[in-house]
């Protein structure tokens, strides 16, 4: 769980995790200004990992990864600690792994009605809707959405891509997942429903501008290292 100001909704997320098949939680706290880390310590929460400088959103997944990689975990799920989604589909997120359908899992929000059902502004409905719908234009691929923040890895994929190398800004989700595809895997998705209230997180306007913008230059730099057009960092093998 990559936390920040998570102290309100840290405990109803922590609820729902299916302990019968999670044996760790790792919560990477990035210089929180509220309680998060006590609260994560109140609720038995073995590792609890605290950035003294704010690394940015994908710089925090890239603590969890590597800590989870570290304690040998062959299936790492990645959920937010702001309620946004439940942790209650985990189960089928890790079957799909577990059992050698997909090596990479994402709850979406856009398969179904979960999106706008759950609150989601219709103006980041739509772009959404249009980023993802460029995405698998450039990516040829057919993902429903690649912005959600719940994810699921096999061990194999995340030794595999250098996600190190990735930005430590949001963008960071976006090209982990032209990396997994550059790379040849695939990916499954499940419906997730989704909830948006005060204490769920969310960028501002300009920061969301700013992703929008990056999310359009991974696309199309992609597709030009595939045609052999250009050469990138973060498709070059090794870690």
């Amino acid at each position: 769980m990559p936390a920040y100001n998570a102290e309100k909704t840290l405990a109803q997320t922590y609820a729902e995790i299916p302990f019968d098949i999670v044996d760790e939680v790792i919560l990477t706290d990035d210089c929180s200004r509220d309680n998060t880390v006590e609260k994560a310590r109140e609720l038995g929460i073995r590792e609890v990992l605290v950035h003294d400088k704010n690394k940015g959103y994908g710089g925090n997944q890239k603590t969890c990864y590597d800590r989870a990689l570290e304690l040998g975990a062959d299936i790492v799920v990645m959920v937010h600690p702001d309620y946004q989604y439940t942790p209650k589909l985990v189960h089928s997120m890790a079957y799909m792994i577990a059992n050698g359908v997909y090596p990479v899992c994402l709850a979406s929000r856009i398969l179904g009605r979960g999106a706008r059902k759950g609150g989601m502004p219709l103006v980041k409905y739509v772009a959404n809707r249009l980023l993802t719908f460029f995405e698998n234009l450039m990516l040829h691929q057919k993902l429903s959405e690649y912005h959600t923040g719940y994810r699921a890895f096999s061990a194999e994929v995340l030794r595999s891509v250098n996600y190190g190398i990735d930005s430590d800004d949001f963008v960071f989700d976006n090209e982990m997942l032209a990396q997994i595809f550059y790379a040849g895997y695939e990916i499954g998705e499940v419906t997730c429903p989704t909830k948006y209230f005060e204490e769920a997180s969310s960028i501002n306007f300009r920061r969301s501008a700013v992703y929008g913008l990056g999310v359009l230059k991974v696309s199309i730099v992609y597709r030009l290292c595939k045609w052999g057009w250009m050469k990138s960092k973060l498709y070059l093998p090794g870690k």
